[in-house]
């Protein structure tokens, strides 16, 4: 366990799963595990179908409750379901370009396919780092350590009054 105390996080996990009543495989209690590690406080976690308006919702939600960083977990391909960089680019207001390459690189490199496809954005909506990551648990897993230090650093910045 981190003794830092690197900000407030919230998962949202996109899944159809839970159409048919099912929970994420897992997906959110992998980034909680993943965060909680580097630091992170993890107000909890929160599965949703591949819907726009589910998942405006669940980013809105997170932004007005004040967290420091929301990570999307899922809905980043190329399906027609696949909707989650659409409704993340309309609820950011500035978008954070070099990271998701990072999140793409880092899936290259380490021979995650999905990772590599992936149309997932990260940005900033007021002061909340918004990022998502494909859905594989190998590419949460090389994602969230590609992510992690990157969020502080942004959510550093992004909490400095001196900046």
């Amino acid at each position: 366990m981190s003794s830092i105390h690197a900000g407030r996080a919230l998962i949202v996990s996109i899944t159809d799963h839970t159409l048919h009543g099912e929970d994420d495989e897992g997906a959110g209690a992998l980034v909680t595990e993943l965060l909680s590690e580097a630091g992170f406080v993890v107000d909890g976690s929160v599965a949703v179908p591949s819907d726009t308006v589910a998942i405006r919702t669940a980013l809105n939600t997170a932004v007005i409750g004040g967290v420091d960083l929301v990570v999307t977990v899922g809905g980043t391909g190329v399906s027609p379901r696949d909707v989650t960089p659409d409704v993340t680019a309309e609820v950011i207001d500035r978008e954070l370009p070099g990271i998701a390459q990072a999140l793409r690189w880092s899936g290259m490199a380490a021979g995650v396919t999905d990772a590599v496809v992936s149309r997932g954005l990260v940005g900033v909506s007021g002061s909340t780092l918004v990022a998502n990551i494909a859905g594989s648990r190998a590419a949460i897993r090389d994602g969230m350590a590609t992510l992690n230090p990157l969020a502080v650093h942004v959510i550093q910045e992004l909490s400095d009054p001196e900046i």
